[in-house]
């Protein structure tokens, strides 16, 4: 069985790994059924979409319809003004056919003339916290990529008390030690003030190369070796507190997931050594370079 926690201060018992239905975006609804009938039987509780998920949020309908008391549904809006935010959060309640979202979250909050349009008046948070009052979303969160987005989650945290942030955390985001720095700072206070703490990129690999000929299915290549798969997972999870959201590759869920199953028993005592071992031999590079590259855009406008 995965691990459950308590997802912050939303009294939900999450499982520590998330599934990140961006997956969904690009199947067919046959392919996404069958999808989450997998993420089903590994006992996975909560549900990470977004907006701007290609068609992910209609391929959860059918789901939901079956399971909808069953799992912790979040959402994302890129919208930073208050009505676009309104229009985007009940459109996604339309596509899913839903009353309610469990969480929905401002989609990569990382730059500071959105954090001020969406923080200021008339703007995202003030039309989430109206939804949050009129009952169509429960708790409100935030998200993000790039070198500064720990820097900009503390920015809104001292802004509002947000439920949840969602941020990379991997061996290689690590490397930056600004980064670093300002991500333990971001943990020591969500675990202070009860905040949910999710992690992306545990098994990115680098940014797709030119001549790379995958087919692509997220915005960076990923780690596809089973063990240094078993290796990232479990050196994210071992962080006590905090959760991992899957990655956009539909062929790696069943290892992540198998993953995680085996963390509790697993032996931890030289993870650092052996993901350092795993990120030289995979020639492992940052997904993101402080001034220099710092947005989620890849091949074919993927950006998940």
């Amino acid at each position: 069985m995965i691990e459950k926690l308590p997802f912050g201060a939303t009294g939900h018992q999450s499982t520590r790994i998330i599934f990140g239905a961006a997956t969904l975006g690009g199947m067919s609804q046959t392919r996404a059924d069958s999808t989450l009938e997998l993420v089903e039987s590994y006992g996975i509780n909560h549900i990470d979409v977004a907006a701007s998920y290609g068609d992910a949020e209609l391929r959860l309908a059918n789901f939901l319809q079956d399971h909808r008391k069953e799992v912790f549904l979040a959402t994302k809006t890129g919208e930073r003004k208050g009505s676009e935010a309104r229009a985007s959060i009940e459109r996604s309640l339309s596509r899913m056919q839903i009353d309610q979202l469990d969480l929905i979250q401002f989609h990569n909050l990382a730059q500071d003339e959105d954090w001020d349009i969406a923080m200021g008046p008339g703007g995202a948070l003030e039309a989430a916290i109206q939804a949050q009052k009129e009952g169509l979303v429960r708790f409100i969160g935030v998200t993000g990529h790039g070198t500064r987005i720990a820097e900009m989650h503390l920015k809104s945290l001292a802004r509002f008390d947000f439920a949840s942030v969602l941020l990379p955390y991997s061996f290689m985001s690590m490397e930056d030690e600004q980064y670093k720095a300002e991500f333990e700072t971001l943990y020591r206070l969500c675990q202070e003030k009860n905040v949910a703490m999710q992690t992306i990129k545990a098994i990115a690999r680098r940014r797709w190369r030119p001549e790379a000929e995958d087919k692509k299915f997220s915005w960076y290549e990923p780690l596809r070796e089973p063990q240094a798969i078993r290796n990232a997972v479990h050196w994210v999870l071992n962080r006590p507190g905090i959760f991992l959201n899957t990655t956009s590759d539909a062929t790696l869920l069943k290892t992540v997931f198998d993953a995680a199953v085996e963390f509790q028993l697993a032996d931890k005592s030289d993870l650092n050594e052996r993901v350092a071992q795993d990120a030289a031999a995979n020639d492992q590079e940052p997904l993101f370079f402080r001034g220099e590259l710092d947005d989620v855009q890849g091949p074919n406008g993927l950006s998940r």
